[in-house]
């Protein structure tokens, strides 16, 4: 049976560990599409996954990797067919099912999207699991009637995955976006993704107020904890927020303030269980609205033995962007 490369974690003494290997094809998981995996990418949860800091991964052993593009290699599933361009986000890539960081996966075909046309593979990982989020964040805050003329909107973790693909996607829209960072330094580059204001994440830092004053219309949030607190407190009467990370923690230290006395609302945006049909619109939308040249710039691209050191720097707060994987 064959093998091929893959980054396997295994369960130690202490924690866990995790290595550039070669898999048996024989311990692939059950699944009705095989996926020549071609890129992948590096999210927050896959540095939680490759360093053990966090128990992402529950089975084991485990591939690690939530996300990948790639071309079909067998299929017998209906939707599929050898030669199809396919995404997989989410599902528990990474977690519970064997995932990206290998020459191969075998998923369920339900769990697949179609490459949106004008996309390569690599652009579609150049989005990832982050980007896929932070359109999904845009699209709950167009159903709640959220517009540019609605007033300003604040992205958090602005220069993370997410928060870029967020400040490129709304500023293509017209949004006035607020970029809240704690990185300085990278002022300009937000600014080039179409921030039209940077401010310095200590302002949204501290134990929140019940009611602040108003400063956004709505926002985007990959933080929690005080910083997802304050954007409450500082949300117009009538506006939301699409919560959708954790960065700062799991807490949510607010009053009901802002939902009775402004009618704030709070949008919990998951990317891991999401329907298919709301990922398709979410993958037609990041083909339509996010600008390749700006993609371009959001990007750095590592090969998948570099994908542990990587892993190491995304926690550590010195990633910029979206980290592209090439796996073949």
């Amino acid at each position: 049976m064959a093998t091929f490369k893959a980054i396997r974690i295994d369960k130690a003494d202490k924690g866990t560990t995790a290595q550039l290997t070669q898999f048996d094809e024989a311990e692939l998981m059950d699944g009705d599409v095989t996926v020549r995996v071609e890129w992948s990418t590096l999210n927050y949860k896959d540095g939680l996954a490759l360093t053990g800091k966090a128990p992402v991964v529950r089975r084991f052993p485990m591939i690690a990797g939530i996300d990948f593009a790639g071309t079909v290699e067998a299929s017998s599933h209906p939707q599929w067919k050898a030669g199809d361009k396919v995404v997989c986000t989410g599902w528990g890539l990474g977690e519970t099912h064997l995932g990206a960081y290998a020459e191969k996966a075998r998923v369920k075909g339900d769990w697949l999207v179609a490459l949106p046309q004008g996309l390569s593979a690599r652009d579609a990982m150049a989005i990832g699991t982050a980007g896929f989020t932070a359109m999904l964040s845009v699209l709950a805050l167009e159903k709640h009637g959220l517009s540019p003329k609605s007033g300003p909107v604040v992205v958090t973790g602005a220069a993370g995955g997410v928060g870029s693909v967020a400040i490129a996607v709304l500023s293509k829209l017209g949004y006035h976006v607020i970029a809240s960072t704690g990185r300085a330094s990278e002022a300009e580059y937000l600014k080039s993704l179409g921030a039209a204001e940077v401010i310095d994440r200590n302002e949204l830092s501290a134990p929140a107020k019940p009611l602040a004053k108003e400063r956004w219309a709505g926002g985007v949030d990959s933080v929690g904890s005080n910083t997802l607190a304050n954007l409450l407190s500082m949300t117009k009467y009538g506006g939301a927020i699409a919560a959708c990370g954790l960065a700062a923690g799991m807490d949510l230290p607010s009053s009901v303030a802002p939902f009775i006395l402004r009618g704030v609302c709070l949008l919990g945006i998951d990317s891991v269980m999401c329907p298919i049909e709301p990922r398709k619109a979410a993958w037609q939308r990041l083909a339509s609205d996010l600008d390749r040249a700006k993609l371009s710039e959001i990007n750095t691209e590592i090969s998948l033995d570099q994908v542990q050191e990587w892993g190491a720097k995304i926690l550590a707060g010195q990633v910029r962007g979206r980290i592209v994987v090439k796996i073949l």
